[in-house]
C-alpha cells in the first residue's frame, strides 16, 4: 500500500495509523496532557465498515510505537488481537455521529479545574483563538458543553450526544478531561490545542475580569 500523508483519515493501514497516533501522543505527552498512562487517541482507517485505530490501554503515551494500537469496530470492540482503551466505544460513537476522522482524549489540569468551576458549560466570546475551532472571534458566544462522567460508555455516550453542538468540536467531561475531534489527526490536534488554550485562559479569570476604566472596552 502506498504511504499516505500523515493525518489522512481514511484507508490507512493499521501500521500507518499507529505511526500517526504515536507521533500525536508524544506531542500531547510532552505538554503534560497525558500523564502516567492517561488519555487515548484514535484515527478512522475505514468507513465501510467503520474501523478505527485506537491507542492500546495501559501504555505510556509518550513512548508509543506504531504497533501500540488496536483495531476496533463501530461499537469500539476489538477486531482481532489487542486490548483497546476503555473509552474506545465513545471514540467510535463520536466518529459515527460527527463524521470526524480523528478523536483526542486528554486529561488536562485546566479541563478538570474549569469543569468544576463551570459545570453548566463554559462560555467564550470576543477571542481571536475561537477561530481555531472554526468560530467567529467576535459577535457570538461559543459554549463548550460540560457533561457528567460515567464509567459506562453507553451512558457517557448518551450524555455526549445530548450535549453535542455540531459547531463545537469538543466536550468537557467533568472530573475527567477533554474529548476533541477533527477531520484528521492534524485538525484534531489543532482543535485540542485551541480548546486547552481557551480553558487555561478561563482558569486565569481573565474573561470574567472587569475592563480597566481607561480601556476602550470600558466605554
Amino acid at each position: 500500500m502506498t504511504a499516505k500523508r500523515a493525518g489522512t483519515p481514511h484507508n490507512l493501514s493499521l501500521e500507518q495509523a499507529g505511526a500517526v497516533l504515536a507521533e500525536e501522543a508524544a506531542r500531547f505527552a510532552s505538554f503534560g496532557w497525558m500523564r502516567g498512562t492517561s488519555g487515548n487517541l484514535s484515527l478512522v482507517v475505514d468507513r465501510e465498515p467503520m474501523r478505527l485505530a485506537v491507542t492500546a490501554s495501559g501504555l505510556d503515551k509518550g513512548e508509543l510505537t506504531a504497533a501500540d494500537v488496536v483495531l476496533v469496530d463501530q461499537a469500539g470492540a476489538a477486531v482481532g488481537a489487542g486490548r483497546p482503551s476503555a473509552e474506545a466505544a465513545l471514540h467510535a460513537r463520536v466518529a459515527r455521529v460527527t463524521g470526524a476522522g480523528a478523536i483526542v482524549h486528554v486529561h488536562t489540569l485546566a479541563s478538570v479545574a474549569v469543569g468544576r468551576l463551570r459545570p453548566g458549560g463554559i462560555v467564550f466570546r470576543n477571542l481571536e483563538m475561537l477561530k481555531g475551532i472554526g468560530r467567529s472571534a467576535h459577535d457570538e458566544e461559543v459554549v463548550l458543553p460540560v457533561i457528567e462522567n460515567s464509567q459506562d460508555m453507553t451512558v457517557l455516550g448518551d450524555r455526549w450526544e445530548a450535549a453535542h453542538d455540531p459547531g463545537v468540536p469538543a466536550v468537557l467531561v467533568a472530573g475527567h478531561g477533554l474529548y476533541v475531534w477533527g477531520a484528521d489527526a492534524r485538525a484534531a490536534r489543532h482543535h485540542t490545542e485551541t480548546v486547552e488554550w481557551l480553558l487555561e485562559l478561563e482558569l486565569t479569570g481573565y474573561q470574567g475580569a472587569a475592563p480597566h476604566p481607561g480601556s476602550t472596552a470600558a466605554r
